[in-house]
């Protein structure tokens, strides 16, 4: 019998005995068929992935369904609530952030524990899609694991302008480490041979209309892809494939930064471009000419003046084939 349910569960339990719960609604088709698992708001601040969700929700009928839908809208309650990425150290003083803990541990710290709750519906999918939101200075993309070409196929029939194959263990440079991409959920998934990708939806605290449209013609892509509704993928942007070598362009001083008015997001630069100038805002000396590393797309660019030395201005993935 095909049918919507809902459940509360229960991730972890605080100090005073307060749980820390989400609602699971899981999509049951008339017939049989693939399971996939989606998530959103890891990141409590990244809210298009949770509104995507739901206008799914209300175009999905179980009777033209086949096989099991999960969707869990605010898979980070405590981080949604503070409207931040990161929940704080008196929660969780070893791991700040959710997403670098998969797949969790139920004896662990505060996160750990929740993530191993989730992990529960999750290991069990034939196909995983974790939905995020970058910052205003990130291009709308998805982003799929360098080799996998099971997953790599789940990002093309999802769509967006821009398909982003991201390097992972001993193809990458200090930084994997360093930030410990090795825990993320998608990393995680891709180790268990289960197909997973990351949405990027536009920015963080704001629901931004062509973004949450992008996620929910994404996701029905993916269901007719794996045949849990009848019909073909449809055209979801215009993709170009790129390979994200983790590269950063950085501030190489504090200041104010002032980016070229001739450059935007989704373009094609070459190493050299001049993207921006850094001054000093007091002297007005020139600290730096902020130029491409780089032959190819142009997927990242901060909109924000004031930066620290250190701070990530750019980022450009080299195109594919």
């Amino acid at each position: 019998m095909s049918e919507h349910t809902s459940e509360r569960i229960v991730l972890a339990r605080l100090p005073s005995g307060i749980e820390v719960a989400t609602t699971v609604h899981t999509y049951t088709g008339s017939n049989s068929g693939p399971t996939l698992y989606v998530q959103a708001a890891q990141h409590g601040r990244e809210v298009n992935g949770t509104e995507v969700l739901r206008r799914l929700h209300d175009r999905l009928k179980p009777a033209t369904l086949s096989g099991t839908l999960i969707a869990i809208p605010v898979a980070n309650p405590l981080t949604f609530d503070r409207v931040s990425y990161t929940t704080s150290e008196s929660l969780d003083s070893v791991n700040a952030n959710m997403n670098r803990v998969w797949p969790g541990n139920s004896n662990g710290s505060l996160h750990e524990r929740m993530v191993a709750r989730l992990w529960e519906f999750a290991s069990g999918a034939d196909v995983v899609i974790d939905l995020h939101t970058g910052s205003p200075s990130t291009l709308t993309h998805v982003v799929f694991e360098e080799g996998d070409h099971a997953s790599r196929d789940l990002a093309t029939v999802f769509g967006t302008d821009l398909l982003l194959g991201e390097p992972v263990e001993n193809d990458t440079g200090e930084e994997w480490a360093v930030r410990g991409f090795s825990g993320k959920f998608r990393v995680t998934a891709a180790k268990s041979e289960t197909p997973s990708i990351t949405p990027e939806l536009a920015q963080s605290k704001q629901l931004i209309e062509p973004a949450i449209k992008t996620g929910v013609a994404g996701i029905l892509n993916v269901l007719r892809y794996l045949t849990m509704l009848k019909g073909e993928p449809e055209s979801n942007g215009n993709p170009i494939l790129a390979r994200n070598h983790l590269s950063r362009i950085v501030a190489a001083d504090s200041g104010l930064f002032q980016t070229d008015p001739a450059i935007e997001l989704g373009q094609e630069i070459s190493t050299g471009n001049r993207l921006g100038t850094l001054y000093a805002p007091t002297t007005y000396e020139k600290l730096q000419t902020v130029e491409a590393d780089r032959n190819g797309v142009l997927y990242s660019l901060t909109q924000e003046a004031t930066v620290i030395e250190g701070d990530t201005l750019a980022s450009v993935a080299v195109k594919r084939r």
